[in-house]
Parts: C-alpha cells; structure tokens; sequence
C-alpha cells in the first residue's frame, strides 16, 4: 500500500525523534532501582567519607539509595576492576581518585586501561597533603627542613602509607625536585604510618589533613607545608611547598566514573546531580572540613583531569623508581 506524501513524511518525522525521546524517557526514569557506588578501600579514610556524603546527597536527589560498597585491595584494582566488567546501565559506579591515575604506570600487568574502559562522570574534590614533622627535628621552616636533609643525605626517614599511595608520590616528587635523599619506610596504611611519625620512629610524612590536622593542632605534630597549589582553608597559616619549590604540586582528587558505553544521558544526569551538590553551603561545609576544595566541572573535564595526572605520575613513578608492593 502507496502512503500518501503527507502522512508519509508524519511518519518519517516521528521515527525520527524516537531515539531522542527514549534517551530523555531513560534519564528521567534513571534510577529506578538502587546504585552501587563501589570504593577501592576500606572504610573510615577521607576517601570514603567522601563517596558516603556523596552517595548521601545523590539518595536524597533522585529518589533511590545510592550504596557504598568497599571493595579494597591491590591500591584500588580490585574494586576498580569490579566496575570495569560491571552492566555499563549507571547501577554501578566507582569512587575515582589519584591511585587510578598512578596505578596506570606502577602496577606493570593490568587486565584493564583506566583511560579506556572507564567514563568520566564528575569530579568531587580536591585533596591536598600536608607535609608534617615529628617535633624533635630541628627544622622550624620548609627551607631549613631542606637544608637538614641535604646536610644528612640518607638519615632522614620519610614514613608513606605504602608504594604509590599519595603521601608517598607526593615525597618522590618533592625529593626529585629539590635533590635531597631521604628514605622512604612504607607501611600497610596511613594509620600505622602516622603512628610512628606521633611515636619519632620516622621523621616525615605526607599526610593526608583529615587524618593529620588534629595532631598538628594539639602540637603532636608540626606541618611544614601543604602539597597543594594554594593554602588550605583548614590549614591557613601553613604555606606551600610551591612557595619555596617553584612548580612543585601534588594533591589527591575524588571523582565519580561509570563502566564505558555508560548512556550520555545518564552521566550527565549523574554530572548535574553532582555539581548541584557542591554548589550546596551544607555539602561544601562537610566536605571543607575534611581539609577539601570543592571540584566542578563536566564530564570531559574530569576525563581531561585524569589524563593530565596520569601521564604526571607516570613521569614521577618511572623516574623514581617506584614499585607496587
């Protein structure tokens, strides 16, 4: 049967707007069943604390239980891997951070590629470190730590939380940038490592401020500098290494991925619900007390993020040395 041109054209039309009505039916449906949020370490650290505010935030904004799951092991493979493989339908989704990025080059057999196989959905925040010292080392100032440390080569101990964990590419990076050596003591966690940075077993550590601000106000500890390109709120009396190390930055960041051929459509849902929680004074205010800079933007400067980082770390990674455990 011959259609006539007007009806035929009609026709033509809505099959058209098909594809595009059902993009914008899925996003509004979306989620229509609970989210996992899967984190690659054990629960308590700021890495956590802030997937569960953010997994909190977004429960509260579209409609359905948004849950943690810490999947920790291999500095973040094993829970990054569970994402890689997992429905590409928005139910599953990973706490990205800066072990992703330094993973890509420490870890020499992956059964995945970060860059390709996970897509980009938000960045959360910024992350910095704080470079603390016991308070029997002499060194009141960044500039007279270094001139300790060039003056005894090799008898300063740098504690990190284990290989390639930020406290520990954070002091590769400041030793390759200002000569000194210092050696590095590694633990299973940056619990045990600031226990005996607290006890003078070690000397140095960059720590994380959630973890170190307490001891340093109670004069447990004394912070030097922080890792990142500004002063921390938390910390505002604290310079940078920057301001006496000309270019020097290292800082961790949180983000949110989703396993590849993830719909647009719902990342950017996802994306909106993400920024409109860092706009929120509450939200900001949690995550500021953490020692945290609030980090917006789109997918694809998230995507852009993580690419710069990786290939940083891999420079710092490959000209240090470092090995995974």
């Amino acid at each position: 049967m011959k259609l006539p041109r007007r009806r035929f054209l009609y026709l033509a039309a809505g099959a058209a707007v098909l594809p595009s009505a059902s993009r914008v039916a899925r996003a509004q449906a979306y989620p229509a069943r609970p989210v996992r949020i899967v984190v690659g370490v054990a629960p308590g650290a700021a890495f956590d604390i802030v997937a569960r505010l953010t997994g909190q935030w977004l429960s509260e904004r579209l409609g359905q239980p948004f849950v943690i799951e810490n999947r920790p092991g291999a500095g973040t493979n094993i829970g990054t891997e569970a994402v890689v493989n997992a429905s590409p339908d928005g139910y599953t989704l990973l706490l990205v951070g800066l072990p992703n990025a330094v993973n890509a080059s420490l870890y020499d057999k992956l059964s995945f590629n970060f860059i390709r196989d996970i897509a980009a959905v938000a960045s959360i925040v910024r992350l910095p470190n704080v470079m603390v010292v016991h308070p029997s080392v002499p060194a009141k100032t960044l500039s007279e730590f270094v001139a300790l440390a060039r003056a005894n080569p090799g008898k300063i101990n740098m504690a990190s939380g284990g290989n390639g964990s930020s406290g520990h590419i954070a002091g590769e990076l400041f030793k390759l940038m200002t000569g000194v050596d210092m050696v590095h003591v590694p633990y299973r966690g940056g619990g045990p490592a600031l226990s005996d940075l607290i006890a003078g077993q070690v000397q140095v550590y960059f720590a994380t401020t959630a973890s170190s601000i307490g001891y340093i106000k109670a004069g447990q500890l004394r912070a030097l500098a922080v890792t990142s390109d500004t002063r921390a709120e938390v910390l505002p009396d604290v310079p940078t290494v920057g301001e006496f190390v000309p270019g020097y930055e290292s800082s961790g960041w949180l983000g949110v991925g989703a396993p590849k051929k993830t719909p647009n459509d719902i990342i950017e849902k996802l994306n909106k619900a993400i920024n409109a929680s860092l706009d929120d004074p509450t939200h900001r205010g949690r995550l500021a007390d953490l020692g945290a800079t609030v980090l917006t933007g789109s997918p694809s400067d998230f995507a852009k993020l993580i690419a710069e980082e990786t290939e940083k770390w891999a420079k710092v990674v490959k000209l240090a040395g470092i090995k995974a455990n």
